[in-house]
């Protein structure tokens, strides 16, 4: 890429964790935020996570002073004007996406590469929203976004060659392992791992193991570093309900129908690891 500004919409987990690799990378970054309480938060974050690099060795205090340094925050996508990419990472809502992207495409020139991290909604779809769609592509990381080596690339029926090849060159310049999968609800892994995590949230929800063991299980028997519920909580049990319920709406499928308890704790605001409450108690 020429320009080394990229614009990140969204200051939440996902998007400061890709704020922070991009300025790891050498990168000025602007991160976007409708408000400045959220962005405060995501540049807190980065801070937290930065200094505990520094703890362990990985990063010198001086390093760390200077990755913060080319993070800047603000609240108005007018100012994404002059990043040659800009890469999405606002909730998983099809409306909201649609709203960022139609405003997006009226800001920045024609030539910006505009990117999502949507973990489950159609690339495709979200190319048809801009002017240019040939630009659009998907950049799904995986959370933790500093730590996770994968970044799936989901080319829109749209995307162009170039888009491609610009985007899969980036994500190794990002020290990512970028794999590319056609457009499809979920890609390759949501839809894999959702509908596992369902079905441990229906062994669950019938009694037959705790969520512990359920856990215990999948970790010693499967070789999973973590369980099912456990990375349901740290996903945010919203989102995994989100993706679910897409699934069942694009594949018609009763296979995808979410578990019960899955909506009953949405519902009762347990969303896992940020509410404090999901499976597990935190």
């Amino acid at each position: 890429m020429t320009s080394r500004t990229v614009g990140v919409v969204g200051a939440g987990t996902m998007g400061n964790g890709i704020a922070q690799v991009f300025a790891q990378a050498g990168f000025d970054v602007i991160m976007a935020d409708v408000s400045q309480s959220a962005l405060d938060r995501g540049l807190a974050a980065i801070s937290n996570s930065l200094s505990r690099l520094v703890k362990k060795g990985t990063l010198t205090d001086n390093e760390a002073v200077l990755i913060v340094s080319r993070i800047r925050g603000s609240t108005r996508l007018a100012d994404l004007a002059a990043c040659e990419l800009v890469v999405e990472a606002a909730t998983e809502n099809a409306q909201i996406k649609e709203k960022i992207f139609r405003e997006l495409a009226s800001v920045v020139p024609a030539s910006t590469i505009l990117a999502s991290n949507t973990s489950s909604i159609s690339l495709t779809t979200i190319a048809a929203w801009v002017t240019s769609p040939e630009r659009v592509i998907g950049m799904h990381f995986m959370n933790p976004v500093p730590v996770m080596q994968l970044v799936e690339i989901i080319r829109a029926l749209q995307t162009s060659d170039d888009t491609h090849a610009r985007i899969h060159a980036l994500s190794l310049e990002l020290g990512k392992t970028p794999v590319t999968v056609k457009d499809g609800a979920g890609f390759v892994s949501n839809r894999v791992l959702m509908p596992m995590i369902n079905e441990a949230a229906f062994v669950l929800y019938e009694n037959l193991a705790t969520a512990e063991d359920i856990d215990t299980v999948m970790k010693l028997g499967m070789n999973h570093p973590i369980g099912p519920l456990a990375l349901a909580d740290l996903i945010g049990l919203d989102t995994c309900l989100s993706i679910m319920d897409i699934l069942h709406r694009e594949f018609r499928d009763s296979k995808y129908r979410a578990c019960p308890l899955l909506v009953q704790l949405v519902a009762a605001g347990h969303l896992g690891r940020k509410s404090g409450k999901g499976f597990y108690r935190y």
